[in-house]
């Protein structure tokens, strides 16, 4: 029995070989770095993010007009994402401070609905498997984003926070992860 591997350690050690332990560990410090960076400077760091957002809208608008040089199919629909990605990328870049007033309102409310059509879909389930860890799993859900939706200032200027503590998290994890990568790796 000892031998036998079960599906889990399975998944595990077919993602080993997925990426080197080393960029694991560097993807985990990133994140380490960014979420002390929202915890000690959220307003500095959030309108660097969403200025980094608007350049990467920018940048892909331009991308998506070159790339009709290869591909004209769906020529209409790709130009007009194209043109909104530049607009959209050229408003954040000439105004950040106000993008960002305007964009994390627009995240939260994002996530409120999300949050509700999800939640709404496990009670559904859970009450109709009679599972009833699910239904109060949706519940939470339904009521976290009935609050975003009341309160979406509080929750907009609780945004850098909340990102700070899962990308602290997220970091520690890829970093004791790269270790248990490593000694996969190395065996």
């Amino acid at each position: 029995m000892a031998d036998t591997i079960d599906a889990s350690e399975a998944e595990v050690l077919a993602c080993a070989g997925t990426f080197p332990w080393w960029s694991v560990l560097l993807w985990g410090i990133c994140a380490v770095i960014i979420g002390i960076l929202f915890l000690t400077t959220p307003v500095i760091t959030t309108i660097a993010m969403i200025t980094m957002i608007g350049a990467w809208w920018f940048v892909g608008g331009i991308f998506s007009l070159i790339s009709l040089t290869a591909d004209r199919s769906h020529l209409a629909l790709k130009v007009i994402t194209a043109i909104l990605s530049l607009i959209a990328g050229l408003v954040i870049l000439a105004y950040p401070l106000f993008s960002t007033l305007v964009i994390l309102p627009f995240f939260v409310m994002i996530i409120a609905i999300w949050g509700i059509l999800i939640g709404g879909t496990q009670l559904f389930h859970g009450y109709s498997a009679k599972d009833w860890g699910s239904a109060a799993l949706g519940l939470l859900s339904v009521i976290f984003g009935i609050l975003l939706l009341v309160y979406p200032l509080q929750a907009a200027l609780s945004l850098p926070f909340v990102a700070g503590i899962f990308a602290l998290i997220g970091g520690i994890s890829a970093i004791i992860g790269s270790i248990s990568l490593k000694k996969m790796q190395a065996s």
